[in-house]
């Protein structure tokens, strides 16, 4: 991403920010600002006009309109912040507000104001990315003085002062801190761990709020490497998650609470995310799910995630049902011969076959009490015992086509078949997700049929 160097130098104009609602007082001022936003057309549709914008775009815009106003700020001469500079204040409520330590150019057009903190920015480079604030500009009232929504602050590139539009965000501090350092410096991504996600999520949030669908993209992207949605993908950020687990490091989790990720999914509109979430949720009991324990992987102590609809406890029972009969019948299919062996057999004995290295089984009954073991051994360990695994019908699959390594089996043709069968069914297990879930992945996410 080209972005530009971070100077003290800019010859972006102050511009006005877009002005939904504008913030009065008296009836008067009220009854004028209705008029003139009754008269300008929304962000919304003026983006849809201007910009030939996508259906889906601007269905998640209108269902989540970037709503702003416009603020005045100044000094209090009496107070320095903790970097010597005089404190601002909002002169409406008279609350003390802060720079934010990076995002701050004393070149800026631009302050956005997110909670108590400040940011000083271009809005050429917010234009740059992003539909709405390329808007904003266009949308400002022009009845509007700068000094209703402004603030003096020195010129980087000379001794006087100048005035700098004040836009109110109704964002946290911490996701348009994190949304302008990706806009400036670039995205930098890390481990999908819950501290990155919780930054990711709030990128991910507002990236699709402003429509800046480069760095969305990005966000997507990343978050599917812990949520994905190929098998392949899943299988190394199970091996990511087992070695986290037997590093025995400080957190009880590798990855954030699925609820946290099927409500940012919901809220997103990512369906794509929504398989491995709902089937990494099923992997635990219903105790575990709702009432877990400070010794329950899915505890949280410091934040509580998110609850899901009625809807989506729903999907998650239906879909844990048929998790649960699929190991079933994966344990009964060990030891049928059609699913364990190749087409080609013997005319003279069943047992007898080709496998894929060209060997064929050295003793048909020794192989199938070795397969009738297996079964037993399967059922007591999973089905009885409810042992690790006995939720989770991918790590099952892959446990079964194990039993009879190759490498120590005395039959090495029935072992590679095991294998070849186990990972033909994690195969069909990983594309029944969806549908024992009742997810789509193409699109909005339809709702359960009653």
């Amino acid at each position: 991403m080209e972005t530009p160097t971070r100077s003290n130098k800019s010859s972006d104009p102050p511009l006005l920010p877009p002005t939904s609602p504008i913030k009065r007082t008296g009836s008067a001022a009220s009854q004028a600002s209705t008029t003139a936003s009754n008269n300008i057309p929304t962000i919304s549709s003026r983006i849809s006009i201007r910009h030939g914008i996508s259906e889906e775009d601007l269905t998640l815009l209108s269902a989540n309109p970037p709503e702003t106003k416009l603020t005045n700020l100044t000094y209090n001469p009496k107070e320095k912040d903790e970097r010597g500079f005089p404190a601002i204040i909002d002169t409406e409520t008279g609350v003390q507000v802060k720079r934010h330590a990076d995002m701050w150019f004393d070149d800026g057009s631009v302050i956005c104001r997110a909670e108590d903190t400040l940011f000083c920015v271009h809005m050429s480079q917010l234009a740059r990315h992003s539909l709405v604030f390329h808007d904003m500009a266009m949308l400002s009232h022009p009845e509007t003085s700068r000094l209703e929504s402004s603030m003096v602050i020195p010129d980087g590139r000379n001794s006087r002062s100048r005035r700098v539009p004040v836009v109110y965000l109704y964002d946290s501090a911490e996701d348009v801190g994190n949304l302008l350092t990706c806009l400036y410096d670039g995205p930098n991504f890390g481990s999908n761990d819950e501290e990155d996600f919780r930054a990711v999520s709030g990128i991910l949030r507002l990236s699709t709020k402003y429509l800046i669908d480069s760095l969305r993209a990005k966000a997507l992207v990343h978050l599917s490497l812990a949520w994905p949605s190929d098998l392949r993908t899943w299988d190394l950020r199970e091996d990511v998650s087992r070695g986290f687990e037997s590093e025995g490091t400080g957190s009880a989790h590798r990855y954030p609470h699925p609820f946290s990720i099927i409500s940012l999914a919901r809220e997103v509109n990512a369906p794509s995310l929504l398989p491995a979430a709902f089937y990494d949720l099923s992997r635990y009991s219903f105790y575990q799910i709702f009432e877990p324990g400070e010794d329950e992987l899915l505890y949280r102590q410091s934040c509580r995630p998110p609850h899901l609809s009625a809807a989506d406890l729903q999907r998650l029972c239906l879909g844990k049902e048929a998790s649960q009969n699929a190991i079933t019948t994966l344990i009964q299919s060990m030891g049928n011969g059609q699913y364990i062996r190749y087409p080609q057999q013997h005319p003279n004995n069943a047992h007898l076959r080709k496998t894929t290295a060209g060997g064929v089984c050295v003793s048909a009954a020794a192989c199938r009490k070795d397969f009738t073991e297996l079964v037993d051994l399967a059922t007591q360990h999973y089905l009885f015992d409810r042992e690790r695994g006995c939720y989770d019908p991918l790590y099952v699959a892959e446990e079964l086509g194990q039993l009879k390594s190759a490498e120590f089996s005395e039959c090495k043709a029935c072992a590679k078949s095991l294998e070849a069968w186990a990972a033909r069914e994690r195969e069909k297990i990983w594309k029944m997700i969806p549908l024992w879930f009742r997810l789509e992945t193409g699109g909005d996410v339809s709702p359960i049929s009653h």
